[in-house]
């Protein structure tokens, strides 16, 4: 399923949920198939509902399909056990959210490294990375404050930079605007197509915002759990 150019392949990618009444099985996704090439940024978009979030889940690793198969670098992700699971979701993505899940008690540069604490203690080379990402999306001077003394946008780059920190070849963000104010949206947006550039990080992001889907490279619409 690998080829030079692509980093993920999706084949024929089915995800069903049992029935709360214990009826029909609900189907999410169907026969979902999709390839993204390495640096590529794209957009999922569609109406509530259609497995927007759903799909994305089943990239980061989070959910697993019901039929199908997902190759990430050439890796069969369906084949990996948990706890390589967790080492590649640590290690080569990166995940942003709609509300930024910042560590409350720990300051700017803390919450930045807690990824680095999976394999140990954060180096002097994570923390070096870590400084130079907070300056380059100016938060340079912010190192030592609490998310409680950051604004809204501000929170939200943090959560940018940390999901930046191990240097992942896959960022994936669901709804990395839905919280901000317009303004701050466009510059998160702007900040975001930056990055898959300079980092040549490849970009998923499921989002409503036509303004942060036509920044990106290509856009897949989903209806009915299938590409339209």
């Amino acid at each position: 399923m690998s080829n030079d150019t692509s980093l993920l392949q999706l084949k024929d990618i089915s995800r069903e949920f049992p029935s709360a009444e214990g009826g029909a099985p609900l189907k999410v996704l169907r026969g979902l198939s999709m390839d993204v090439a390495r640096g590529e940024s794209i957009a999922i978009v569609g109406p509530s509902g259609c497995g927007k979030s759903t799909l994305l889940n089943l990239i980061g690793t989070l959910d697993q399909p019901t039929d199908g198969a997902i190759a990430f670098d050439g890796r069969n992700l369906i084949a990996l056990n948990d706890d390589e699971l967790a080492l590649l979701r640590n290690r080569e993505m990166g995940f942003i959210f709609q509300n930024h899940h910042l560590l409350p008690q720990c300051t700017v540069m803390e919450n930045v490294l807690v990824p680095t604490l999976a394999h140990g203690r954060a180096t002097a080379d994570d923390e070096e990375r870590a400084r130079h990402l907070l300056d380059r999306v100016s938060l340079g001077e912010r190192l030592s404050h609490r998310p409680g003394q950051l604004s809204g946008g501000e929170r939200q780059r943090v959560a940018v930079v940390r999901a930046l920190i191990n240097q992942p070849q896959l960022l994936l963000a669901d709804e990395p605007t839905g919280a901000l104010d317009q303004t701050t949206a466009d510059q998160l947006g702007q900040l975001l197509v930056e990055l898959n550039a300079e980092k040549n990080v490849t970009l998923i992001t499921v989002t409503h915002s036509e303004k942060l889907a036509a920044r990106m490279t290509r856009t897949v619409e989903l209806k009915d759990g299938q590409i339209a």
